[in-house]
């Protein structure tokens, strides 16, 4: 009776988050129906999440830095309340649809904060579109798998292949481990479980399969916008060492490191995490 209580508790505070984030808004790019979450006034400040998660992961960055920004987190393609993509969709298909999606609400330039595998997307949305971002943020992100070595990709997308067909609540409970520190906030812990129990497989499917199939790191010396580096101290998957490997190869970067944070730094420290953006991009 009392684990029973308490799932209902956790699960009612749950529902009680969801219910106060923004409404979400949809458009249609290219036939696809695309999900967002639109917030304040000022600057636009774009906000795009990892692989199997949704723009639920920036609850707190939408309350607060709404205050100085216009912030948009959207569902990417393939995750949240978006609609899946064909089968051929590709990094480059999801920047264009982003761009698209920016034009449909008015937005010429925007700082774009990318985590993870939103990071990545982030790379790739200056690369195709470089007079639209006024600056990147990247937050516990990656330069692809490819990037590490053809070995590493090949094995990590045949398992990511493989876990797609997890029941929701099984997938969960293999791919949280490692996105928070030891000590993580319990109600942050909960949030995220929920939002990768609503994963797309087929979404997840086509992330994972642009992580394998892209290295970054040959292009990042040509980025001539300014680019602050996020990092959870004690990222798991994305560890320290690799945002130093960015900060070597992005001319003039800089580097803020939010102790005891992980994976989801934004989720786990939020005040820490939206001091160092609303900083960053004030300033710009």
């Amino acid at each position: 009776m009392k684990k029973l209580l308490l799932f209902l508790l956790v699960a009612a505070s749950i529902n009680v988050a969801h219910s106060q984030q923004s409404s979400v808004h949809y458009k249609i790019i290219n036939g696809l129906s695309i999900a967002y979450r639109q917030k304040g006034s000022g600057p636009a400040l774009v906000l795009l999440h990892g692989l199997a998660q949704d723009s639920r992961i920036w609850k707190n960055q939408l309350d607060s830095l709404s205050k100085q920004f216009t912030v948009i987190a959207w569902d990417a393609p393939g995750a949240g309340l978006s609609k899946d993509p064909p089968a051929e969709f590709t990094l480059n298909d999801w920047a264009d649809c982003l761009a698209q999606l920016l034009d449909s609400t008015g937005i010429r330039q925007a700082h774009v904060l990318g985590l993870s595998w939103g990071g990545l997307l982030a790379q790739e949305f200056y690369r195709r579109h470089p007079d639209r971002v006024l600056s990147l943020l990247l937050a516990d992100a990656t330069m692809g798998w490819k990037s590490i070595s053809d070995s590493i990709a090949n094995a990590r997308l045949q398992a990511c292949m493989k876990d797609a067909s997890l029941p929701p609540k099984d997938f969960a409970v293999k791919y949280q481990p490692g996105m928070f520190s030891d000590s993580p906030p319990a109600n942050a812990k909960a949030e995220h479980a929920a939002i990768l129990s609503d994963f797309h497989p087929a979404g997840f499917r086509l992330m994972a399969a642009s992580l394998a199939k892209t290295n970054m790191r040959s292009f990042l010396p040509a980025i001539r916008v300014p680019v602050l580096l996020i990092w959870g101290e004690a990222d798991k998957r994305t560890p320290l060492k690799d945002a130093y490997l960015f900060q070597q190869a992005i001319h003039g970067s800089k580097l803020e490191i939010i102790p005891g944070a992980g994976h989801v730094s934004n989720m786990e420290k939020p005040e820490e995490f939206n001091k160092i953006v609303r900083d960053f991009c004030s300033a710009k």
